[in-house]
């Protein structure tokens, strides 16, 4: 039986990079970086990031997202990398491995926002999927490209254009059992329905 929500605890939150070059050393990982800015930009309340660099190999990510999940037990996983057309990009089919339900309009609204920026976001397979009480969320590897997708397409006054998918996760962790998760709203307006 699920716990009620909201639950008042902070959030424990996966950062998953993918990059066999980055994880044997050959260059700087930049993924958990950006994603960890800008999460840290975008959550006002408490929140504990739990990283891991891994390479591209469909049995590690997936033995890596259910340890992140049901021994670490985190409520959000993000990863970076390894969502693109190549033979070695297998983050997506490595998180489907390892779920209970997809939610596919998580990498519908990427890939719209990308083609925002660059006409080869349609090559891009990011998927979003629940396992047990905890959502997953493939990104893309660039930091600029990972702030776009969590916080959406703006005008150059700075309004939303295309919402960000971080917009809809701290309500779908509520919906699924996991706790609250608030955000400064000049980066990211979580959406949340009115109360009656």
């Amino acid at each position: 039986m699920l716990e009620q929500y909201p639950l008042n605890r902070p959030a424990r939150i996966g950062l998953v990079s993918i990059s066999d070059r980055a994880s044997q050393g050959l260059y700087q990982d930049l993924g958990l970086p950006g994603l960890r800015a800008w999460l840290e930009s975008a959550i006002t309340s408490d929140w504990e990031p739990i990283e891991r660099l891994i390479p591209d190999e469909q049995e590690e990510i997936s033995k890596t997202l259910v340890n992140l999940i049901d021994d670490t037990k985190c409520d959000l996983v993000f990863t970076t990398g390894g969502t693109g057309p190549t033979v070695r990009d297998v983050t997506p089919e490595a998180t489907l491995a390892i779920a209970d339900k997809e939610l596919p309009g998580f990498g519908e609204q990427m890939r719209q926002i990308s083609l925002h920026y660059v006409p080869t976001a349609i090559l891009s397979r990011q998927v979003g999927v629940i396992r047990k009480q905890a959502m997953v969320i493939n990104l893309p590897g660039q930091p600029k490209s990972i702030a776009e997708t969590l916080g959406g397409v703006r005008n150059d006054q700075g309004e939303v254009l295309v919402s960000g998918i971080f917009a809809a996760i701290p309500y779908g962790l509520e919906l699924i059992g996991g706790p609250s998760i608030l955000t400064n709203e000049a980066i990211c307006k979580a959406f949340r329905p009115k109360k009656k």
